[in-house]
């Protein structure tokens, strides 16, 4: 691959990485502790992951438990998920916090197939945006050393890659709407 176009696939490759860790983070009736990434906790001061103040396991399929390692921080955590948009409400036992997850209704799983294709779409223009870049950068090439059929063919080479992860995120948004109707 020409290295000027590897700089657009390298960009290509994050936008799709950061879609599947926006897709990971996405609750589909079942515990998944991803939902978790996001928040952090004030901890001495510091705004922390959960995951690094605590141990998060996953003790049966739509429960997740949160054993801080430190007791005073249950507050903290049970404060950072209420002030989140996980929508759950955490219960703690004093030494450990506990999530459940309650079924998914038809609605619910329906909103969440919508909310996955719109971020899909998302993804796809954030593809398709990175393609129009390199284009732009390759056609004021142009007015240097480099030949038409040269641009052209770095233009059709971009075009494939795009063609690739379009094709890739579409699959993405297939899996993850499957999951969402099957859990």
């Amino acid at each position: 691959m020409d290295a000027r176009v590897q700089v657009y696939s390298d960009k290509m490759q994050k936008a799709f990485e950061f879609l599947e860790a926006d897709f990971a983070a996405i609750r589909a009736g079942r515990a998944n502790p991803h939902v978790l990434d996001k928040l952090r906790v004030d901890y001495y001061g510091t705004p922390t992951p959960i995951q690094q103040v605590g141990n998060v396991t996953v003790p049966e399929a739509r429960i997740i438990q949160i054993a801080p390692w430190e007791k005073s921080l249950i507050k903290e955590i049970e404060k950072a998920i209420m002030t989140s948009d996980i929508g759950i409400n955490p219960s703690n036992d004093g030494s450990v916090i506990r999530l459940v997850f309650p079924e998914l209704t038809e609605e619910r799983r329906k909103d969440l197939v919508k909310e996955v294709k719109k971020k899909g779409e998302e993804g796809k223009v954030a593809i398709r945006n990175i393609r129009r870049d390199g284009n732009d950068a390759f056609k004021k090439l142009a007015k240097t050393e480099v030949s038409e059929d040269e641009i052209k063919g770095l233009e059709e080479e971009l075009q494939k890659l795009t063609d690739k992860y379009v094709k890739d995120i579409d699959a993405l948004i297939d899996s993850k709407s499957k999951e969402i109707m099957t859990v």
